[in-house]
């Protein structure tokens, strides 16, 4: 049988109010951390003006 490869498992989620730097961090975490094996998302909702971010086991 073969392994699956690359699946991403969510882990959280958080959402908070819209932060223009919110995409550096995400950023910064997912250079930081690629080693560990964890993988940050960052959704943008323009309707409620929220920002939601994903935390993924890689």
């Amino acid at each position: 049988m073969e392994q699956e490869r690359d699946k991403l498992e969510l882990i959280a989620t958080k959402t908070l109010p819209v932060n223009e730097d919110m995409y550096k961090i995400v950023d910064f975490l997912n250079k930081t951390l690629k080693e560990k094996r964890v993988m940050f998302g960052l959704t943008l909702n323009r309707k409620e003006n929220t920002m939601t971010i994903s935390v993924y086991e890689v």
